[in-house]
């Protein structure tokens, strides 16, 4: 039990009382009231990527639910990091939010040396999308080399140490470290060329330049034309768009089990009642078939809770978090 001193000790703690309360008050209604002006969905990748697409199907369908303007920007630079450290120091209060891959939330800050940002600032909203790697070869080096598995493809590694050669979008990427990842799981080593975009990987082991890499869905046409064979997809199930191949798990590496998010997320600190808000009216925009229509050709449509998007950031920061230090990735 509190014992005052004085009538005057009494009434100043009934006055903070009194203030605590109101500004408890206050903030529920202000959440209560969100949002009141307009919000913008920053996108750390150029205009025309799978995010901004995503991120604009969202804005669309966000100002007219939420009855606010939604705008997106985007602001490029460093694999992410530019836009995702703005939004890291904004004001949590649900008027700046970031539409970004897995690779800016979960790689960045484990590879860049001085990164100016950690995942922990950030309040998951929702995982979006969910979409596999597919662990593809040049066709004509894997007729050379007889490679019609994944089994075909280590076993070579192993007996050319060294000549096998894997591209990626670069240093550090997701792309990267899944290769790493299995190059450690199986004992060889390969020669890693990273390159300033996935498109221009995905073109340089098309022409031969390298023997192979991991993909996204973006290759599937190539893939059904012959121009890019697929050994393996990273998911725990056979994907949709190619039930043939198998997943990594049952070629035997089931450790190989890295996929590629899209997400969108609040600065940390944000209150709970708008980051809610914000993914009930997320969930509802992605059940529509435009929506779907747009994204599912790159993945599932996951819609994963900010509880569950949260888990899922500290497993894979856990996992990748490994394979960095192993293979000692750092980008200044």
């Amino acid at each position: 039990m509190t014992i005052f001193r004085s009538r005057r000790d009494f009434l100043i703690a009934s006055v903070s009382a009194a203030a605590l309360g109101l500004s408890s008050m206050t903030a529920f209604a202000q959440d209560k009231q969100w949002p009141a002006k307009p919000i913008t969905i920053v996108v750390p990748f150029p205009a025309g990527s799978i995010t901004d697409s995503m991120a604009r199907l969202l804005a669309d369908s966000l100002s007219k639910s939420l009855g606010q303007a939604v705008i997106v920007e985007n602001k490029g630079g460093a694999n992410g990091s530019i836009g995702a450290a703005e939004v890291a120091r904004s004001a949590p209060d649900g008027y700046k939010l970031l539409a970004t891959n897995s690779s800016s939330i979960t790689v960045n800050p484990l590879v860049y040396k001085n990164s100016p940002y950690k995942a922990a600032d950030f309040a998951p909203i929702a995982l979006v999308l969910d979409a596999p790697f597919i662990l593809n070869v040049n066709p004509d080096w894997a007729k050379k080399h007889s490679i019609d598995s994944v089994n075909d493809l280590v076993a070579y590694a192993k007996n050319h140490p060294g000549d096998l050669s894997y591209s990626s979008g670069g240093q550090g990427n997701l792309a990267h470290l899944a290769f790493a990842m299995l190059g450690n799981d199986a004992s060889f080593e390969a020669m890693h060329v990273p390159y300033k975009a996935g498109s221009q990987a995905s073109m340089a082991m098309m022409s031969g330049e390298v023997d192979t890499l991991f993909d996204t869905l973006t290759s599937v046409p190539q893939i059904k034309a012959g121009k890019i064979k697929a050994l393996a997809v990273t998911p725990k199930q056979r994907i949709s768009q190619m039930p043939d191949i198998p997943t990594m798990a049952e070629a035997g590496f089931p450790n190989i089990d890295v996929t590629f998010w899209l997400g969108l997320l609040a600065p940390a600190g944000t209150p709970p009642e708008v980051v809610q808000k914000l993914y009930e009216h997320s969930k509802q925009a992605m059940a529509a078939p435009a929506a779907n229509k747009a994204l599912s050709a790159q993945g599932t449509i996951a819609m994963l809770n900010p509880n569950d998007f949260s888990a899922r950031i500290a497993s894979e920061t856990k996992q990748l978090a490994q394979i960095v230090k192993k293979e000692g990735i750092t980008i200044e």
